[in-house]
């Protein structure tokens, strides 16, 4: 008797344990209609969260790059065309994400959406000038723009496409 309970209590954890299991990847399931493409469609895979990239980037040094999907909310965008777009990582950190051949545009108000994109991420040096000049398109003042005097390194990203939640 005591094993048929015991046979009856793992049958039910394991059939709960796969309920759950499903339901998160259900959760995690994408729908086109959701979201707004800009750039070339792709098929939505393994989707990296904002934590698992940084990681991946923390791994990189000059001249690495992956090729990965990854989803966060965007945190700025561009204000002159919606050429480039900073997209939250864990803690601070951010990615720099710049659109394959200048090929295509993200909506000037895309600031706080949550994106998929997709392309290769690699760790950058970026000048003071290219440093001031995406200050000056975001929007800082003088006086913010006046600040930047040393390079810095940051986490890049090429997207060739880009989904945008509705």
């Amino acid at each position: 008797m005591k094993k048929l309970n015991l046979l009856f209590i793992v049958v039910v954890l394991l059939f709960n344990l796969n309920v759950i299991a499903q339901s998160k990847s259900a959760s995690k399931s994408f729908d086109s209609k959701d979201y707004a493409l800009f750039g070339e469609k792709f098929k939505v895979g393994k989707i990296v969260t904002k934590d698992e990239m940084l990681k991946k980037y923390k791994s990189l040094k000059k001249g690495d790059t992956i090729t990965v999907q990854f989803q966060s909310n965007i945190k700025s965008v561009c204000k002159k065309k919606g050429c480039w777009m900073k997209m939250e990582l864990a803690g601070d950190d951010n990615s720099f994400v710049k659109f394959k051949d200048y090929g295509f545009f993200v909506p000037l108000n895309a600031d706080n959406s949550l994106a998929i994109v997709n392309g290769k991420a690699f760790v950058d040096v970026v000048s003071v000038d290219e440093l001031k000049h995406y200050a000056k398109d975001g929007g800082k003042s003088k006086e913010e723009i006046a600040k930047i005097t040393k390079p810095e390194v940051t986490y890049s990203f090429l997207a060739s496409g880009v989904y945008i939640k509705k």
